[in-house]
């Protein structure tokens, strides 16, 4: 096992790995910018250094500053949390070239599953259900009109290399289509450097489910169960649920098992979750893989009590899974709702600033994952998301109840959040019912 890791994140994520890294008496070698310079969850590193200015490309996003940081701190492995540089083929490679363990999968599998054209052409030798589409990316407008009218409207444009919705369109007719193509084209090479786009059969009113997957290097896989992830905003997830409260046991069963062949087909190592979309009928078609750790990993781990993070650094450090399939259980109901400090009565403007009191709620299976405190000042140059509430109960009802309380509980002030936006999302009929799709919160919320 390790002695000394080093995170190549900051925030919430950074924070949880730590702990969990001090459960297993592992050292840890923190980094931050100057941006998070004083917070105070880098006394619970080992050692913290900074690694450049507020900006991310000055800082969290720059290779030989995190490889020295590394090197100095005498760490063996690195850990990229999510977002920055946690699916970066190339900065996985220089972690391995430099000796250091990088915890997360190979970055060839890396790389292959980050082409979503790629991904989906891997789904379907893995049989795994892909949503009709182009064979290849569009390289002719001419043949992505006839390929359209094979598929049929309305059609999803897709960048290859997309993420957050960025490099997406629809198009509802053949007249909408070019014109589409290109706007989603542009995006894509503004946003990830790669102009690559394909299409898509738009399915109506979709559910997102994903699968969170387990993988040792020894052939061991198993999932933990699904994760429901409907409810979003512009391609961004607010409250995620396990188990979904609509997929029948057929289905359900069904696609864990999907997620697993994509998995082994893959070669893949590591935690990863393999996103699905869900029609009306409960047909589900593969999405993407995030070769990661997730934002909304936490309620996978209150419903089987298995610490995500601990097995993401035992299976990089060679360890075989300590269980089988059989022995991961799905006990009762988890709810995360993603507070993000942001304005939702100004179509959700950032809002950064200080953090001049905060109270945290608590009772029985409450969980506050977060690294704010009272005097943070929440800075304007990262992700908004300033924590994560979870909650984990015996039924789905009671956990929307108790979400509902911890909600009300919690108190922030010196900023605006998006806690009373959360709670009121939760009091609908839809979300007691199960019926939100991934428009729903833009359709009947903000319209």
């Amino acid at each position: 096992m390790y002695k000394k890791i080093l995170i190549a994140n900051r925030g919430e994520i950074a924070l949880r790995v730590i702990r969990a890294c001090k459960e297993m008496g592992i050292e840890t070698v923190a980094v931050f910018s100057e941006g998070d310079r004083g917070s105070q969850y880098l006394e619970l590193a080992d050692q913290a250094f900074c690694i450049g200015g507020v900006k991310s490309n000055e800082s969290y996003l720059k290779f030989d500053r995190i490889i020295s940081a590394a090197e100095v701190g005498e760490a063996e492995a690195i850990h990229p949390g999510y977002g920055f540089l946690a699916e970066n083929a190339e900065f996985n490679q220089v972690c391995r070239d430099s000796d250091f363990d990088f915890i997360g999968p190979t970055p060839e599998a890396m790389e292959m599953l980050g082409d979503k054209n790629r991904a989906r052409d891997l789904a379907r030798k893995a049989d795994v259900p892909v949503v009709p589409g182009s064979a290849g990316l569009v390289t002719d407008t001419d043949q992505a009109v006839k390929d359209a009218k094979d598929i049929g409207y309305p059609i999803l444009i897709k960048a290859t290399a997309g993420g957050g919705g960025k490099g997406m369109r629809i198009a509802e007719t053949e007249a909408d289509l070019k014109h589409a193509i290109e706007q989603a084209a542009q995006e894509a090479e503004a946003a990830f450097g790669n102009a690559g786009v394909y299409l898509e059969k738009f399915i109506d009113k979709p559910r997102h489910i994903e699968v969170q997957v387990l993988a040792d290097h020894h052939g061991n896989v198993v999932h933990l169960w699904e994760r429901d992830c409907s409810t979003q905003r512009r391609h961004q997830k607010l409250i995620e649920e396990s188990p979904s409260s609509t997929l029948p046991e057929d289905a359900r069963a069904a696609i864990c098992e999907a997620a697993v062949r994509m998995v082994k087909t893959a070669n893949y190592h590591n935690a990863g979750t393999v996103e699905f979309i869900v029609d009306k009928d409960n047909n589900f078609y593969f999405i993407e893989v995030n070769a990661r750790i997730q934002v909304e990993h936490p309620v996978s781990e209150m419903v089987t009590g298995i610490d995500l993070i601990q097995q993401q650094i035992r299976v990089a450090a060679g360890e075989k899974l300590a269980f089988t399939q059989d022995d991961i259980p799905c006990n009762g109901a988890a709810i995360e709702c993603r507070i993000n400090a942001e304005n939702p009565d100004k179509n959700f403007m950032p809002s950064p600033g200080e953090l001049k009191q905060i109270y945290i709620p608590g009772g029985l299976g409450v969980r506050w994952d977060s690294h704010v405190h009272q005097g943070y000042r929440v800075p304007p140059h990262y992700d908004s998301m300033i924590g994560k509430l979870i909650v984990h109960q015996p039924t789905r009802e009671k956990a929307i109840a108790c979400m509902v309380r911890a909600l009300d509980e919690l108190r922030i002030q010196g900023i605006h959040t998006t806690a009373g936006f959360l709670k009121d999302v939760l009091l609908t009929d839809a979300f007691a019912d199960g019926t939100i799709d991934t428009k729903w919160v833009e359709r009947e919320m903000l319209s």
